[in-house]
């Protein structure tokens, strides 16, 4: 008898989110932590209702932005944005950017 694995406490899989970005942990890290900062700026605008950030784009139970912002890169909702030749150090994420996905708009999250 075969015991079942046991499920871990990462979701999205490190697997899934390193595919996502070309298997750079770099990469990753600074995607995400760029990506929580929007985030976090987007939730406190949110009360004075200036509304300049991009919304969380993608529906999850947890409300932490470096959670949110990990499932945005899994689903490939955000993606790295490269500088074009000469235009800084190579290699180097100078920004992100949300994924073009026409005809979806942002879903409603809960502050």
């Amino acid at each position: 008898m075969t015991e079942p694995v046991p499920a871990t406490m990462m979701e999205p899989p490190l697997e899934i989110l390193l595919d996502a970005v070309g298997q750079s942990k770099f990469t990753l890290v600074t995607l995400t932590s760029k990506r929580a900062r929007q985030l976090n700026s987007y939730f406190s605008e949110l009360g004075a209702g200036i509304g300049q950030m991009i919304p969380p784009q993608v529906v999850t139970s947890s409300h932490k932005p470096v959670s949110i912002a990990m499932a945005e890169i899994a689903e490939h909702r955000i993606v790295p944005v490269y500088p074009a030749d000469g235009e800084g150090a190579a290699g180097e994420v100078v920004d992100i950017s949300a994924a073009p996905d026409e005809g979806t708009t942002a879903p409603d999250v809960p502050a």
